[in-house]
């Protein structure tokens, strides 16, 4: 009896992996069609939750939700349509100021290799034909301009998506009330909706609100100090704010680098990075914690391997959507007994994510 009961085990297990990794393959294979329905979702819980806050001043609270909701959805599309023309103009920008980057890179590479007395060097040489030489500068930035190009076009379908999305989504409530006929499993069902929804559009809508102070709170930073492009840096600050931890260290890894190439000097550099960092503490650790709460219960670690695992996934936009991604998954497991050890163990305290005093 114990041999059979630990055969079941095993074969439950070889299923269950079985699983999972179809699942993986199915949204790495299916990432053109998955990646911009599950971004108009998100797009979606934003709009919601900013209509809700909206509509918590009492003008708005006269009028109508879908009202309050179009006026919303107006102002964050002519905000990306912003955001994309500044990309765009920048990156243009950029590629006619990259002779004069590559030249103070050069000097700059060659003042350090003086300092450690190697610029006489053979060796010193070869390592710059392999490296400095070997870069064609002008065809990144156009590979990066084309990129942006196709990310517009991917906007617009997203955008499509979530006016969709907004019209269906009283429906598929109903659809799926009349779906689940047993009055406890579907009070159930939608409680955990409910608790989904509320987590993941409060974490979007103020980790949005966030990443909007920072990009603008680093803007006159930037400009004081000459940086060129800065209302690029700042959207690039913004955006990369979005994935935990590693975001914000590439934010200001960016602007601080061409500092680097515009002036050739470390001291500029420096500042620069210094001036970054001490606005991305500020706003880490005295803005954004009394915004967002405990929206969300989990694990650092648990973090840091998502935002890879969804990275390794589907790029940038999977290490953006890792945390509302997993977070879901572990109240989902939560909610059953045989996989809420799973979400305890996932959790950052011992207590489940869906059931967490607030």
């Amino acid at each position: 009896m114990a041999d059979m009961h630990w055969a079941t085990g095993l074969r439950d297990g070889v299923y269950a992996l079985g699983f999972a990794i179809l699942l993986v393959w199915v949204l790495y294979i299916g990432r053109p069609l998955i990646l911009p329905l599950l971004t108009a979702v998100i797009v979606v819980y934003v709009l919601v939750e900013a209509a809700q806050a909206v509509r918590a001043f009492p003008p708005a609270a006269r009028l109508p939700q879908w009202l309050v909701t179009l006026a919303v959805a107006l102002v964050l599309g002519i905000g990306v349509a912003v955001m994309l023309m500044i990309l765009a103009d920048n990156v243009a920008r950029v590629v006619a100021a990259l002779p004069r980057y590559e030249d103070n890179i050069v000097a700059l590479m060659t003042r350090f290799a003086g300092w450690l007395g190697i610029s006489g060097e053979p060796g010193w040489a070869r390592l710059r034909q392999i490296t400095l030489d070997s870069i064609d500068m002008r065809s990144l930035a156009v590979t990066v301009l084309n990129s942006l190009r196709g990310l517009g076009s991917s906007i617009f379908l997203i955008l499509l998506y979530s006016a969709f999305i907004l019209i269906e989504r009283r429906a598929f409530a109903d659809k799926l009330g009349r779906i689940i006929q047993d009055p406890e499993t579907r009070a159930s069902t939608f409680a955990v909706l409910a608790r989904v929804n509320e987590r993941i559009g409060r974490y979007l809508a103020v980790k949005t609100l966030v990443n909007v102070i920072l990009g603008v709170l680093s803007y006159p930073v930037m400009v004081a100090l000459g940086i060129e492009f800065a209302a690029f840096w700042a959207v690039l600050i913004g955006l990369m704010n979005y994935v935990p931890y590693i975001g914000s260290v590439v934010g200001v890894a960016f602007p601080v680098l061409l500092t680097l190439a515009q002036t050739g000097s470390l001291w500029s550099a420096g500042i620069a990075m210094g001036a970054l960092t001490v606005i991305q503490v500020i706003v880490g650790s005295a803005i954004e914690p009394p915004l967002m709460g405990r929206a969300f219960n989990l694990s650092p670690l648990v973090v840091l391997v998502s935002v890879a695992f969804w990275a390794l996934i589907w790029g940038i936009p999977g290490a953006i959507l890792a945390v509302p991604l997993t977070a879901s998954v572990i109240i989902v497991l939560g909610e059953f007994t045989a996989t809420r050890p799973v979400a305890i163990l996932l959790s950052a305290e011992s207590v489940l994510p869906s059931r967490r005093r607030r």
